[in-house]
């Protein structure tokens, strides 16, 4: 079926860009030497981000993806709940390790055409922001979320590890979801609805991509 018969029909979900950053010097800037396009998918932990971004993966034409869960970053707070209390600085984390696997990436004789970030900052980290060309944020409902991170992490588990997990959540846990609902997600560039099915929010991705122009008049797919 027609992907636009496809979301009349299904009435997929997907905001206006709240920032569109590709007129704005700068953004994705750093990656026209190999013209290689970095897109930066985040939402909360159990949103669906890491099964998107691989699933993404999967239908465009050489890419390659980087998840951030994979590195252990020098200045990472021990605290996220403190971290969060005391006013979150996203600076804080070192992202030298990230920075280089994409740099390895983009040198490569053959690179990629496509670096797909599993990444929840969107662009909020000096670091990275002038890398990204495009930032999704994937809204999930808490609920949903939350359902996935148990099946996730505790297919397993005895009943009193999910119990205190979820009384860790609602006593400490919670206000790191509510930081990126209110921080991160108003920094990406669209919000696509996570409680869609896998591959619906994939071809929401791709005709957002189909229809986004680079500074240099480039679509990004």
């Amino acid at each position: 079926m027609e992907l636009r018969k496809l979301i009349k029909k299904k009435r997929i979900q997907i905001d206006e860009p709240l920032n569109y950053k590709f007129s704005v010097k700068g953004k994705g800037e750093n990656n026209k030497v190999r013209n290689t396009k970095v897109i930066s998918m985040a939402s909360v932990s159990g949103g669906g981000k890491t099964t998107i971004t691989n699933a993404l993966r999967n239908r465009l034409k050489n890419a390659e993806a980087l998840f951030f869960d994979n590195y252990d970053f020098k200045g990472a707070p021990e605290n996220l709940v403190r971290w969060v209390e005391e006013g979150p600085d996203y600076n804080q984390w070192n992202l030298d390790p990230l920075l280089a696997d994409m740099k390895s990436l983009q040198e490569q004789e053959y690179p990629p055409e496509y670096i797909l970030l599993d990444y929840p900052f969107s662009y909020l980290h000096d670091q990275l922001k002038s890398l990204i060309d495009l930032s999704f944020y994937i809204e999930t409902p808490l609920d949903i979320a939350m359902a996935r991170r148990l099946i996730r992490d505790y297919s397993d588990a005895a009943s009193f590890e999910i119990h205190n997990d979820l009384n860790n959540y609602l006593k400490y846990g919670r206000i790191a979801y509510v930081e990126m609902e209110n921080t991160i997600k108003q920094n990406a560039d669209y919000i696509v609805d996570g409680a869609l099915p896998v591959s619906e929010v994939v071809e929401v991705v791709l005709l957002k991509l189909k229809n986004t122009k680079r500074p240099n008049g480039n679509h990004l797919v």
